[in-house]
Formats: C-alpha cells, structure tokens, sequence
C-alpha cells in the first residue's frame, strides 16, 4: 500500500472511530432513557437495566456505522482539500480514482464491521432480548411486589404491600379496583399469599375486609372475611411468548423461508427474502457512504470559500441513496421474484459515485466554455 493510502486511511479510521463513539453514544442514551423508565418503573434492579442496554448496543452501532463513515469521509476529505494537501497529490498524478482507493479500503473494512453486525450480532441480540423481556414481564416479584409502594400495575387499580417476609408472606395489603364504573371495590388484608393455579395467580388474602362502593346510589357495603382470593392475573400483564420474529432468523433462514419459518414469524415469503437480501445491502452501503462523502467534496477542488456546498450536496445526496433503499424494499417486500431491488440503493450510490469521481477528473466537463472570436 501507498504511503499516502496508508496515511489516508489511517486518518479515516481514526475519525470513524471517533464519530462512531459520539453517534453510539448519542443512540445508546436515547435508548437507555427509554429502557430505564420502563424497567425501573417496574421495579427492576440496575443490572437487569445495564443487561438490557448491553443486548440492544448492536442495533444502536448498526445504525451508527454507516453514519459514522459517511461524516468521517466528509470530514477528512475537507480537510485535506482546505490544507491543500489532495491538490498536491493530484499535482503529482493522481487521478481521482486513484485518490479513492484508499477510501474504498476504509468503505470495505467498514462493509465488513456491518456484514458482522447485520448477519450474527443483532440477530443473537435481539432473540436474546425478546427472551430476556418475556422472562422479565413474567417475574412477579420485580413487576407486582414492591415493598412500601403505591404501584399501579394497570389503569385503575392501585396496590401496596408494607412488608414481604424472606418465606413470602405479604403483610398489610391494600388493593384497590376502580376499573368497573358501577362500583369500585377495596380490598385490605393483614396478610397474603401468591398461589398459582394453572394459568392464572391468585392472591389469597387473610383476616381483611371488602369495601364495595356503588356508584350510581354512593351506597358503601363492608364485608370481613378470614381468606380470600383475588385473580392477579390480569394486573401482572405478561407477555405471552410467541414465535420468533424475522430479525431473530438467521441470514440461511430468511433467504430459504419453509411454511413452519412464515408461519412462526407471520411474515410471508417476500418480505422474509427481502430481509436476508436487505442484510446484505446494508453491509454495501457502509461503502457507499464513505465514497459519496469523498467522491461528492472531491468535485469542488480548492476554494478559499470551503467545500460548504458540496458538504450539503453530499448530505442530499445520501437522503437521495435512502428514498431509493426505502422504494426498493418496499418492492421486494411485495414480491419475492423481486428481492433484488434490495440492492437498488447500492447501485444507485455507486453509479452516482463513479459519475462523481469522472467528474472530477475532467473539471471543466459541465461548465461553459468561452465562445469563440468571431472570423476577422
């Protein structure tokens, strides 16, 4: 490799690096906002909280990378064009598709950073996080049980405990149910057990007394009773697990769907071929980025007034690279003889590169010539 390849790329992964971190970081706080009210709120200890944000990092870096590559390539090639330094090489002989190898190295190596993500990470972390959110919506303790709290498991009913003793006994329970709009019914007890019956959980209330308010006559009715039990089942609000999605399968499976695969996933053959495909399409445009961003600044050359519009050109110019990979799945999704317009935003991107790139080596190709002196 040239020295100026390996100084170019190593100036581009060292920025890659960098913007990764800020966008990570960025995606990653914007979901542990998000997780955390939800799992806290629920009663959930911190490390169930560090564990969830831990399985959904590689769709956050997913999303980060070709970002990452896109504003690194940008950033690096102004530099470069404002210190001059890309006019000294193209001074020595240079063309401009010679000055895009080395980004076409970094585009690679970033194809293979997403090929990684997309066909092993995020399909092992998001099978793990459905797991891990139905086992954590099923625990009764983190989600119900809560000492010393008013909690409201669902709208309209309110329930406390003040104490659970190390063998499971709830003391001084209050459960109040205002859900019905005839009456509304409170239930206090000394003490509770959970019992679970079949498919459902009952709280075995002892030595408490029902409150029973009817609404339309504001007539309040108590009973005591020595046990009781009340079904909680609908106050836990499980989540019942089902099939696995499409973004548990693995590449093998979403391009060769059996009926037992669709039927699992809900999703019918196209839209599980275009999937696999898109996987594969997303790896390439971590490559498109990186030489948009380069191709697109390389077409200014050298001004005293910076590459500004050429930055915004190129960021039109992704925008544009994501309409067509929105058309193009939508296609594919509705039939699957049609997978490959999965691959649409690919060749768009490059197309548009390669024309970018010959624009750049003839300077002059698109601007007006002066007209000839007329014959004397």
């Amino acid at each position: 490799m040239a020295k100026f390849d390996r100084y170019l790329l190593s100036q581009l992964m060292v920025l890659f690096g960098f913007f990764s971190l800020v966008l990570v970081l960025i995606y990653w706080i914007n979901r542990a906002v998000v997780l955390f009210d939800q799992l806290i709120a629920d009663g959930q200890s911190a490390g169930v909280f560090l564990e969830f944000t831990a399985l959904s990092l590689p769709s956050v870096i997913r999303l980060a990378l070709p970002l990452a590559a896109f504003a690194a390539s940008v950033y690096v090639t102004n530099r470069m064009t404002t210190e001059s330094e890309l006019i000294v090489v193209q001074a020595t002989g240079y063309s401009a598709f010679r000055l895009a190898r080395p980004v076409l190295y970094f585009g690679i190596v970033v194809a293979l950073l997403m090929s990684i993500l997309m066909h092993f990470l995020v399909p092992l972390s998001s099978a793990r996080l459905a797991e891990r959110q139905v086992e954590i919506s099923q625990n009764l303790t983190a989600r119900l049980l809560t000492e010393g709290k008013f909690i409201e498991p669902v709208n309209g009913v309110t329930f406390y405990i003040r104490n659970i003793t190390p063998v499971g006994e709830l003391q001084d329970i209050f459960l109040s149910d205002t859900r019905s709009p005839v009456r509304h019914v409170t239930y206090t007890a000394t003490r509770a057990f959970l019992v679970n019956d079949a498919d459902d959980t009952q709280l075995v209330m002892m030595d408490g007394l029902v409150q029973t308010l009817q609404i339309d006559s504001q007539r309040l009715s108590t009973t005591s009773f020595d046990d009781f039990a009340y079904n909680i089942g609908s106050l836990i609000g499980t989540a019942k697990e089902r099939g696995r999605r499409d973004s548990h399968l693995s590449t093998w499976e979403l391009l060769n769907p059996t009926p037992a695969i669709m039927a699992e996933t809900r999703r019918s053959e196209a839209q599980l071929i275009s999937r696999g495909h898109d996987r594969f399409s997303q790896s390439l445009l971590g490559t498109v980025a990186a030489l948009l961003g380069f191709s697109t600044l390389l077409v200014g050359g050298f001004s005293r007034f910076g590459v500004w519009r050429q930055i915004i050109a190129a960021i039109f110019l992704i925008v544009a690279v994501k309409a067509v990979e929105t058309a193009g799945l939508n296609m594919a999704r509705s039939d699957e003889n049609l997978w490959f317009a999965t691959y649409l935003p690919s060749l768009f991107g490059f197309a548009i590169i390669w024309f970018l790139l010959f624009w750049a080596t003839k300077p002059y190709l698109f601007k007006r010539r002066p007209r000839d002196e007329a014959a004397t």
